[in-house]
C-alpha cells in the first residue's frame, strides 16, 4: 500500500498541536531522557516506540477507565487507548525532529460485532514513511518497531471489510479527537468510537 501525505509540507508533521503537545515540559523531559542513550535518530525512534508500547498500558488491557487524548496527559497518567498512545509517540518523535504522521485502520471488534477505528503512527526515515503500532502487546499481538517491513499489531482482512487507510495526517482526525475529548470514561468511549474514517 502506498501511504499518502495529506499535507505536502513536511514541516506539518513536526508541528505541535493540542493533542501532540511536544513543547510540554513532561514530553520534552521524557524525550531528553530517552535520547540521552540513543546513538542516532533510528535508535531514539525505536526507544520511544518501545517506551510507549511497553510502559504505558493500553487502557482496555489494563482495565483503566480513564480516557486520555493529549500526549502529555498520556505520559503523566500512564494510560490510553491506541489513539492516545499514538499521540504520545508522535509527540516524543517530533520532539526530536522526526517527522511523524497519524494513520488509521478500520478493524473488526474482537467479538466480530462491528468495526472500530484503530490508530497508529508513521515515521519518516530515508525519504519514506514506515507505519508503527504502539498500542501494546498481549497474547496474539506482537507489534515491533520496523523500518524493513511492517510489524503491526493487527493484519487487515480486506475480505472481512477491514481497511488500511493510506492517508497520513499531520494532526489527529477531528472526528476521532472529538470522540476522545467528549468521553467521560472508557465504557462511554467504547460505545462512541467511530467505525471508520468519514468519506
Amino acid at each position: 500500500m502506498e501511504l499518502i501525505q495529506k499535507t505536502s509540507d513536511l514541516s506539518a508533521y513536526l508541528a505541535a498541536d493540542e493533542a501532540i503537545d511536544h513543547t510540554h515540559p513532561l514530553v520534552r523531559d521524557t524525550a531528553a531522557r530517552l535520547a540521552k542513550d540513543a546513538a542516532d535518530s533510528y535508535v531514539y525512534a525505536r526507544a520511544a516506540f518501545e517506551f510507549v508500547r511497553d510502559t504505558i498500558p493500553h487502557s482496555a488491557d489494563s482495565g483503566d477507565m480513564r480516557v486520555t487524548w493529549r500526549a502529555s496527559d498520556v505520559l503523566e497518567q500512564g494510560t490510553g487507548i491506541c489513539h492516545a498512545k499514538a499521540h504520545a509517540l508522535a509527540a516524543l518523535l517530533r520532539a526530536e525532529d522526526i517527522p511523524t504522521a497519524l494513520c488509521y485502520q478500520r478493524l473488526l471488534h474482537d467479538d466480530g460485532s462491528g468495526f472500530v477505528l484503530h490508530g497508529l503512527v508513521a515515521v519518516r526515515f530515508d525519504g519514506a514513511w514506515h507505519r508503527q503500532d504502539c498500542r501494546g502487546n498481549k497474547p496474539g499481538v506482537d507489534a515491533q518497531f520496523s523500518l524493513d517491513g511492517e510489524r503491526l499489531a493487527f493484519p487487515v482482512d480486506a475480505a472481512a471489510g477491514e481497511v488500511d487507510y493510506p492517508a497520513l495526517f499531520a494532526a489527529p482526525h477531528p472526528v476521532m479527537l472529538d470522540v476522545l475529548k467528549r468521553a467521560p470514561d472508557r465504557p462511554y468511549l467504547w460505545k462512541t468510537l467511530p467505525e471508520g474514517l468519514p468519506e
